[in-house]
């Protein structure tokens, strides 16, 4: 009972992120879980650890914030209704009580800044202005993804994804054991061009570390038969920025910031798709422990 409530929340919230530019009241969204609206906000609450209001708010502003970072041909008021706020004074007050800025002092403290922007640990809204160390900063990641990735632009094709839904860092990695307990008796890994990966749907740089939800699973061209321990969704076909690495665990984060930095400067923008890692090894089985694993931006 208690894999069916997880596996009706997941639904939810796939469907909050394709939808947060329409009317998500609770009557419409507990209908997609198929509960009563009574219940449903005490189960979402429960397995999010969110009210459901406040929990659509918060991803509303979040994806505004990297809106204002990486769409910076969107004025503010625009990106304000697109996101179902009424007007700017609204949007701001509620942007500010998440990121102790205004939409505008976020833009333009983060302007190009794109390995160091949000938040970290406990800390909101972080305000980072360009200085020399910083500066300094950059140029060591450009000349360290020179060294240490082969970067391709790929249109990647539609892939299915079995998964299960990790939100936080605690747990990760009892989640790829999860995943890989479920698909390993099945054969699913032996299959061609199948992947473990990891599919973030939020932000390290604007979501709280606790917050963050990741979808960790099974990424095939070839279709995916689940069972209720599992569940079903796809990546849509759509040109990525692809970095090739070979790393330690803890260099994972130097990458994705170098990745970014990449981007920025070559000047692609990244899409409302979500980025993802895709892993070819078991680090533990590599000499070094290093990681064989694509980070993939997905771009306009």
């Amino acid at each position: 009972m208690q894999q069916e409530y997880i596996n009706r929340i997941n639904k939810v919230l796939i469907y909050i992120d394709e939808h947060l530019e329409t009317d998500l009241s609770l009557e419409t969204v507990a209908n997609i879980a198929f509960y009563s609206p009574f219940h449903f906000h005490r189960l979402f609450k429960a397995i999010t650890g969110e009210p459901l209001n406040t929990y659509i708010i918060r991803k509303r502003i979040e994806r505004s914030a990297m809106m204002l970072i990486h769409n910076t041909d969107y004025s503010i008021a625009e990106i304000a209704i697109k996101f179902g706020f009424k007007n700017d004074s609204t949007f701001s007050r509620t942007f500010k009580k998440l990121y102790g800025q205004s939409p505008t002092e976020f833009r333009k403290s983060n302007l190009g800044n794109l390995s160091k922007i949000g938040k970290e640990g406990s800390k909101i809204g972080k305000v980072e202005f360009i200085t020399e160390e910083y500066i300094c900063n950059i140029n060591n990641l450009k000349n360290w993804i020179k060294m240490n990735a082969k970067i391709e632009i790929l249109e990647m094709p539609k892939m299915n994804l079995a998964y299960v839904t990790q939100i936080g860092k605690t747990g990760i990695e009892d989640a790829f054991l999860r995943i890989l307990k479920w698909a390993t008796p099945n054969g699913i890994l032996t299959k061609s061009e199948t992947h473990v990966c990891r599919v973030f749907h939020d932000s390290f740089k604007v979501t709280d570390a606790d917050k963050v939800r990741m979808s960790i699973g099974i990424l095939s061209v070839h279709n995916l038969e689940v069972d209720n321990n599992v569940g079903l969704s796809n990546i849509e076909k759509g040109k990525h920025i692809v970095g090739h690495f070979v790393i330690e665990q803890k260099e994972f984060e130097k990458a994705w910031d170098s990745l970014f930095i990449w981007m920025n400067e070559n000047g692609y923008k990244k899409s409302d798709r979500f980025p993802l890692e895709i892993y070819y090894n078991n680090y533990n089985e590599h000499p070094e422990k290093k990681c064989i694993v694509d980070l993939c931006i997905p771009i306009e």
